[in-house]
C-alpha cells in the first residue's frame, strides 16, 4: 500500500468538500461549445440574410427579363451586375456548380397561364413566350462554419409575367372618295345594309379619315342593350343587328358632326335585320375583361371608323349576291352587269383584334361576276371576219365575263418589344399575307355564286359571233369562245414593321404579291385561250385560223377597257376592305405591358 503524505491527505480533504470557483471551471470547459454554437447561429444567420438579398435580387433580374423577353439572358446579367451579384454565368438548367465569386444563372422563357392549375401555370419553352422563370445558383459565405465544413449553395427562383398587346387590323383599302366614285361606294354599301344609300364624297372622306374608340363604341351599345354592371367581353358575346351597330357609333364622342349624321343616316335607313355575332367583329382579348367605362393603362384600342361600317355590314350581309351594275359607267362599254357577294370570314378570326403574339385577323372571302358588253369600233375585226349583227340588226358586240374570287387575306402579330422598356422603344412586327385570287375570263354554272361552302364551276363563255368570209370558207354564224385564268397571290407570308411613330400615326403598310402584272384583265387577256364552233361543232380549222387571225385583232379592241374595268375592280374590293395582291394592316395601339412576379 502506497503511503499518502499526511499533508497532502489534508489538502484533498479540503478540495472535495469545497465549491468555489465551479462557475469559472464550467464556463473554461463549455466556452469551446459555446463559441461553436455562436458561430453556427451567425453563419446561419448570415445565410438567411444572404439567401433573402439573392431572393430580391433574382426577383428583380426577373422583372427585368420580363420586360425584355427576347434579351432576357442580357437583361438578367445586367441587374444581378448593377445589384452587386457580380461574375454570374449563364448555363442551362440544372447544370453545372457554382464557385465562390462565380453563381450561376438560368433563364427559361416559356408561357404563363393564370387560370391553369398551380404548378402548370408555367410551360417552359411554350410560345408565345410571356413569361421568364430565373434561377441562381451561389455558394453561401461562411464567416465561422466554413473551417470544418464546405457553405451551402443557395439557390433562388422567380418567375415574372408580361402581358404584351397590340390592336390592329386587316384592311384599309380606301384612302379618299371622289365624286365619281359616290355611286358605287352607295351601291356597294345599300347592297350589303339592305337599303338605298346617298352619301356623297364629303360624307365617305369623313367616314375614311376618322378613327373611332372600339370600347367607346361598346358602352354606346351596351346603353342600347340595356346592359350595365357587365365586362367588354360581355357585350361582345351579344348579338346586334346592323342598324344597332350604325346608331352606337354615332353617339361615339368625339366624331365630327358629318360623320355622326352620316352614320345616323345609314342607321335610319338599314333594313337587314340578321344579327351579327359582335365577336366576329371585334377580340378585346384580356382588355375585354376590363368594366364598362374602364381603360387599359397605355393601350390606345382604336379603329377605322369606315372599315368597322363596312365590315360590320359585310357581316350583316348574310352571304346574299348584291346586284351593282347600274352604278358603273366605262366609257367603250355598251352594258355591265356586276355581281357581289361576301363572305363569312373565318371562325376564331375577327377583323380589328386586340391580341398578342400569335393572334391572327382576317378579311373575308369575297366573290364577283362582271359580263361587260364592249362596242366595238368597227364591226369588221380583220379583213373577212366581221361580228355579226344581233336579231334586231344592231351592230354586234362583245361579251366579256371575269370571274373574280377572291380568298382572305390575313395578318398575324408576330412579335412586340420594347428594348429600352419604355413605350418610345416599342416595336410591333405583323406577318402579313395578301388574299390570294383566282380571276378568270369563263362562264360559270350552277347557282353557288353566293355560297362559298361549294366551289364555283367554270367553262368557256362565249364572248362574240362572227361571219367568216375568207377565200372559199364561208361560215355565217361562228361562235368565238374563250377562257383564261391567273392567279394572284403570295403563298408566303411578309414582315411589316411598325415603330412607334407609325403606331402613333396609326399608319397603314401594305404588303403585295409578287406574281402578276399591275393589270390584272391585261395579265386574263395574255393568257387567252379562243376556240371556235358553229352550230356548236368545235371546228379545229376554225380554231387555228382565230389564232393566226381573229385573236391579234380582238385583244387590242378588249385592252381599250382593261384600265378602266381594272379600276372598278379595284374599287369595288377597296370599299370592302381589301384588294387584289394586297393586304393594308394598321397597328394602331400597343403596350408592352408591366412585368410583374408570379412566383
Amino acid at each position: 500500500m502506497m503511503h499518502v503524505p499526511p499533508g497532502l491527505r489534508d489538502l484533498v480533504h479540503r478540495f472535495l468538500p469545497d465549491r468555489s470557483a465551479n462557475f469559472a471551471v464550467m464556463t473554461a470547459l463549455s466556452m469551446p461549445v459555446v463559441l461553436a454554437l455562436m458561430a453556427v447561429a451567425v453563419d446561419e444567420g448570415s445565410l438567411y440574410t444572404e439567401r433573402r438579398a439573392t431572393q430580391s435580387i433574382t426577383d428583380l433580374a426577373a422583372i427585368a427579363a420580363g420586360s425584355n423577353l427576347t434579351n432576357a439572358n442580357q437583361a438578367v446579367l445586367n441587374t444581378l451586375n448593377d445589384n452587386g451579384l457580380t461574375g454570374a454565368t449563364v448555363v442551362q438548367s440544372g447544370t453545372g456548380t457554382p464557385t465562390p465569386g462565380n453563381p450561376l444563372v438560368s433563364v427559361v422563357r416559356g408561357r404563363y397561364t393564370p387560370t391553369s392549375a398551380v404548378g402548370q401555370r408555367f410551360q417552359a419553352n411554350a410560345q408565345p413566350y410571356n413569361a421568364v422563370s430565373v434561377s441562381v445558383r451561389k455558394v453561401g459565405t461562411m464567416y465561422f462554419g466554413g473551417a470544418f465544413m464546405s457553405p451551402p449553395i443557395i439557390s433562388n427562383n422567380a418567375i415574372a409575367s408580361v402581358t404584351p398587346q397590340a390592336a390592329f387590323s386587316v384592311g384599309s383599302r380606301l384612302a379618299s372618295v371622289d365624286t365619281s366614285k359616290s355611286p358605287l361606294l352607295n351601291a356597294v354599301l345599300g347592297g350589303l345594309l339592305g337599303t338605298n344609300v346617298a352619301l356623297n364624297a364629303m360624307d365617305y372622306n369623313s367616314l375614311l379619315s376618322a378613327d373611332v374608340n372600339v370600347l367607346s363604341f361598346l358602352d354606346q351599345l351596351a346603353i342600347k342593350l340595356n346592359l350595365t354592371g357587365v365586362s367588354y367581353s360581355d357585350v361582345l358575346a351579344s348579338k346586334v343587328t346592323i342598324g344597332q351597330i350604325l346608331s352606337a357609333l354615332a353617339g361615339v364622342q368625339g366624331l365630327d358632326s358629318r360623320s355622326q349624321l352620316a352614320l345616323q343616316t345609314l342607321a335610319a335607313g338599314a333594313t337587314n335585320v340578321i344579327k351579327i355575332p359582335l365577336n366576329a367583329l371585334v377580340d378585346l382579348g384580356n382588355v375585354g375583361r376590363l368594366g364598362l367605362g374602364q381603360r387599359p393603362a397605355g393601350l390606345t384600342v382604336d379603329a377605322g371608323l369606315f372599315n368597322m361600317v363596312s365590315a360590320a355590314a359585310g357581316l350583316a350581309n348574310g352571304n346574299k349576291q348584291i346586284d351593282l351594275g347600274a352604278a358603273v359607267n366605262i366609257p367603250g362599254v355598251l352594258k355591265i352587269s356586276i355581281l357581289l357577294a361576301v363572305g363569312e370570314p373565318p371562325q376564331s378570326s375577327p377583323w380589328f383584334r386586340v391580341g398578342q403574339k400569335g393572334d391572327v385577323v382576317r378579311t373575308a372571302q369575297t366573290r364577283l361576276k362582271l359580263v361587260v358588253e364592249v362596242i366595238p369600233a368597227s364591226s369588221q375585226l380583220t379583213p373577212g371576219v366581221d361580228i355579226k349583227k344581233d336579231e334586231q340588226g344592231k351592230p354586234g358586240v362583245i361579251n366579256l365575263p371575269v370571274n373574280v374570287e377572291l380568298a382572305y387575306a390575313e395578318a398575324t402579330l408576330s412579335d412586340i418589344s420594347c428594348s429600352t422598356g419604355l413605350p418610345a422603344s416599342r416595336v410591333v412586327t405583323i406577318a402579313a399575307r395578301p388574299g390570294i385570287a383566282d380571276l378568270k375570263i369563263a362562264q360559270t354554272t350552277g347557282t353557288s355564286f353566293a355560297d362559298f361552302t361549294q366551289p364555283q364551276s367554270f367553262t368557256p363563255a362565249p364572248v362574240l359571233n362572227v361571219v367568216i368570209d375568207l377565200l372559199l370558207l364561208h361560215l355565217n354564224l361562228v361562235t368565238v369562245n374563250a377562257y383564261a385564268d391567273i392567279d394572284i397571290g403570295n403563298t408566303s407570308t411578309t414582315n411589316l414593321t411598325f415603330n412607334n411613330s407609325d403606331i402613333s400615326a396609326k399608319t397603314a403598310k401594305t404588303v403585295k404579291t409578287t406574281n402578276y402584272t399591275n393589270s390584272a384583265t391585261t395579265s386574263l387577256l395574255s393568257n387567252l385561250q379562243l376556240s371556235a364552233a358553229v352550230l356548236g361543232i368545235k371546228l379545229d380549222l376554225i380554231t387555228d385560223l382565230l389564232l393566226n387571225t381573229i385573236r391579234p385583232a380582238l385583244i387590242p379592241v378588249l385592252q381599250k377597257i382593261t384600265t378602266p374595268l381594272d379600276n372598278t375592280i379595284a374599287w369595288l374590293l377597296s370599299s370592302l376592305g381589301i384588294g387584289l395582291g394586297e393586304a393594308d394592316v394598321r397597328v394602331t395601339g400597343a403596350t408592352c405591358g408591366q412585368s410583374v412576379l408570379v412566383q
